[in-house]
């Protein structure tokens, strides 16, 4: 068997090092034996050598068994695809020569950029779904050139800075010696082609700005904010790529009577004490026509009343919501004699001792007079 120097000798650090310092010798050393830096002989040798034992030194377990055992514990252990040691080797020259050294990559197909549209519906509208035309300002693939750019009856020329190959081979030189960096051509953004004769239609843009009338399904029972997707009705895509899609963002007018509350509409009924404390047969107004409801006797403000599958529909759903209604008993601000006489009989026989209005009056005076 190979003799085979010990790992931390050949790092140049302690058995007791840290993992930083293991690091940054191993970095220091790889610059200096790296085979396209170093002209030593044995510098591909070495640069193996320091690979193989920053291997193991940085990993903790192999670490704890060469410890223990030495070499003889890792035979079958190293090369298994757990550490690549090149990856901080790209680090370490990326930081020294600021990514000069590259290849570029050809221009190839773009998807086309998403849009969005924001549509306004009734109340009604989003309840029971809808149909709507929709215009939507946008570019699209140039007719009169279909797209190439050029003048119909002519063709881009290759073009002249990069000889059609879409990339431009740049030489560089730094410490390390001299560098080739490949870049997209700037003339031809790397497609290899210019247009000498743009199209009087688009002007070379390939595109031009049209207005597209859309019609939009709207399922019942979409909610504010719901957005919807239209695949392919956004921008178109570049070089070959797919177009974008259409979002279509909702928002939905107040209704003066309803509210929604997830998938059930609230309702108010306003009430008298008559009708809440006899009970009464009322008209109530849904989504799909009046409805009548019975009002029992005795009816307290707040009460809720269900009328069931009345309310909005659950999206691509036969199920619907309820109607909530919400009673509210009303308090006349304003009464006739009559209509105070008689309320006055009643507070009687309810135990209750109504006060003239003269006397309020003149209570009201003398609580005014004493500050109470």
């Amino acid at each position: 068997m190979a003799y085979k120097r010990d790992y931390y000798e050949v790092l140049g650090v302690s058995r007791g090092a840290s993992e930083d310092e293991v690091k940054k010798a191993f970095r220091r050393l790889a610059r200096q034996y790296h085979p396209d830096v170093s002209k030593a002989a044995d510098a591909e040798d070495r640069f193996k050598e320091i690979n193989e034992a920053y291997e193991v030194l940085s990993d903790p377990d192999k670490r704890s068994t060469y410890d223990r055992f030495g070499h003889a514990g890792l035979e079958g252990r190293l090369g298994g695809g757990a550490y690549s040691p090149f990856g901080d080797i790209t680090d370490i020259f990326e930081s020294f020569l600021g990514g000069m050294a590259g290849t570029a990559t050809r221009r190839g197909p773009q998807r086309g950029a998403d849009l969005r549209y924001n549509l306004t519906i009734t109340f009604e509208e989003a309840v029971f779904g809808c149909e709507k035309d929709i215009e939507v300002p946008r570019w699209q693939t140039c007719g009169t050139c279909r797209g190439s750019g050029s003048e119909p009856g002519t063709q881009p020329a290759r073009c002249p800075l990069c000889n059609g190959t879409g990339e431009v081979r740049r030489v560089q030189r730094s410490i390390f010696g001299q560098f080739v960096n490949v870049v997209i051509c700037d003339r031809c953004q790397g497609e290899g082609r210019v247009i000498t004769s743009p199209c009087p239609e688009c002007r070379g843009r390939r595109q031009v700005r049209v207005t597209k009338k859309i019609r939009v399904t709207v399922p019942a029972g979409v909610d504010d904010g719901n957005q919807m997707r239209l695949t392919g009705e956004g921008e178109p895509g570049t070089w070959g790529g797919p177009p974008g899609n259409l979002y279509v963002v909702l928002s939905i007018k107040k209704h003066r009577l309803f509210r929604r509350e997830g998938n059930d509409i609230l309702y108010d009924l306003k009430l008298n004490f008559a009708q809440a404390a006899l009970g009464d047969e009322v008209v109530v107004p849904t989504v799909d026509g009046p409805v009548k409801l019975s009002i029992p006797p005795g009816t307290q403000h707040g009460k809720v009343f269900f009328l069931r599958e009345k309310g909005v529909p659950y999206v691509h759903s036969s199920r619907r919501g309820d109607q909530q209604v919400h009673v509210q008993v009303v308090t006349p601000t304003e009464l006739t004699e009559e209509q105070r006489r008689l309320f006055a009989e009643l507070a009687k026989t309810l135990g209750h001792e109504v006060v003239p209005q003269d006397e309020r009056r003149f209570f009201d005076k003398v609580k005014d007079a004493f500050g109470v």
